[in-house]
């Protein structure tokens, strides 16, 4: 039997990151509400081992537009990790919102 512990997985609430929900399937993460027109797609595309454990070490960032003609792609990048990955993400995410905001 393992010793590690794992956090308790809440059903109900989608985990949440500044505000806004993260939700995982597989290597790929979707940052951002499904009611707004853009979300963050990050997908890992190469592990490495850490300590014995899995550990993305190169993810790409796709800022995409979800309206009814399904996704489009309005920004790509690459980065090192998840974290890092993430953070310009939800840059790229917060200036689009706005923007769009500021023209309507």
């Amino acid at each position: 039997m393992s010793d590690k512990k794992t956090a308790p997985v809440k059903k109900d609430k989608p985990l949440m990151y500044r505000g806004r929900p993260l939700v995982r399937s597989g290597d790929t993460i979707y940052y951002g509400s499904p009611s707004e027109k853009y979300m963050v797609k990050l997908e890992v595309i190469e592990n490495k081992q850490i300590n014995g454990e899995d550990t993305a070490s190169r993810v790409t960032v796709n800022l995409i537009s979800v309206d009814a003609g399904g996704q489009r792609t309005i920004k790509r990048g690459e980065k090192s990790g998840v974290f890092d990955a993430l953070d310009i993400g939800g840059i790229w995410l917060e200036r689009t919102l706005s923007e769009q905001k500021a023209k309507s």
